[in-house]
């Protein structure tokens, strides 16, 4: 058995194509307490979907641990991760198992993620194929010998194959992180346990997101420390750094003795959102120990 997983939140404007891409395959929706008629609308029209409603917004990842959890006591072997505002290509999914058959070397892997129209590629995945990431591949689309997969350091979550090896070594999403960054700590968790991560010429995926406005924080807002919050735990959960704790150490007593300073002359404001960034540091420590504990562990963690 293999499954799609798609974890939702007000995906009415995209489930029915997102579905209705996923063909024959078993589909298992995890709703993350969708206020909109996700819910209702899966279950009126979609009736061979087995959906997993949420009693509140669990995150993205955690969202998907309850899907894989539930595939893999199923018996699954394989399991897709698709986001709700993504759409299957044709035959995607089978070049995808069958390579992944082929070379279990490979935890994850990803198609080529096209935007919604699917005339160019989705607006980060370029990123993630540059010549700084994968140097042979410029070069091999030039020479027409491209390669069956390519091994990459990380490619983002909106469209996963992961084997069932894969679960059972380095486990599901790591619950710090609630949305965005779980898939970064994830793939840092699968080059620590010596599988790879690859991305396939063959298959495609189109992520339907280009119109979306990406808003940057303000300095200081609530969402900016939310950012900056994440960003730390992915630096320091990130178990192939063997010097991650003492660096946060250090970070910590640097910040300390920058506050000792601002205090002393009278420069308060500025010491009030140096004190916010102090006291998330600290409970990061207290996170990241944790999870990095765990993490350095084969096994089907959070699963």
């Amino acid at each position: 058995m293999n499954a799609i997983i798609i974890v939702t939140h007000n995906a009415l404007p995209w489930i029915d194509r997102c579905l209705q891409s996923c063909g024959n395959y078993p589909v298992i929706v995890v709703d993350n307490a969708s206020t909109d008629q996700t819910v209702t609308h899966i279950q009126s029209n979609y009736s061979q979907v087995t959906i997993l409603p949420q009693v509140k917004n669990l995150g993205f990842g955690q969202g998907n641990n309850v899907g894989m959890s539930y595939a893999l006591q199923q018996g699954a072997e394989h399991v897709f991760l698709l986001n709700q505002d993504a759409y299957l290509v044709d035959n995607c999914l089978e070049v995808l198992i069958k390579k992944q058959q082929q070379n279990p070397q490979f935890g994850v892997l990803s198609p080529v993620h096209l935007n919604g129209k699917g005339d160019a590629l989705d607006r980060n995945f370029g990123n993630y194929i540059s010549s700084q990431q994968v140097p042979k591949l410029i070069s091999d689309l030039l020479l027409d010998k491209k390669e069956e997969i390519y091994e990459v350091p990380f490619v983002n979550a909106a469209g996963w194959l992961l084997s069932r090896k894969c679960l059972e070594t380095v486990g599901g999403f790591d619950p710090i992180f609630f949305h965005y960054g779980e898939d970064d700590n994830y793939c840092q968790r699968v080059l620590y346990h010596g599988l790879k991560i690859g991305v396939l010429l063959q298959a495609f995926l189109l992520h339907d997101r280009e119109h979306r406005e990406v808003i940057k924080p303000e300095k200081n807002s609530a969402a900016f420390f939310k950012r900056w919050e994440r960003s730390k735990k992915m630096k320091y959960a990130d178990i192939n750094n063997t010097e991650a704790l003492i660096l946060l150490e250090n970070e910590i007593k640097q910040i300390e003795r920058t506050l000792l300073k601002l205090r002393l002359k009278l420069r308060f404001a500025t010491a009030t959102n140096l004190n916010k960034q102090l006291g998330l540091l600290q409970q990061i420590k207290v996170d990241v120990k944790e999870s990095r504990k765990l993490n350095v562990k084969k096994g089907s963690h959070y699963l």
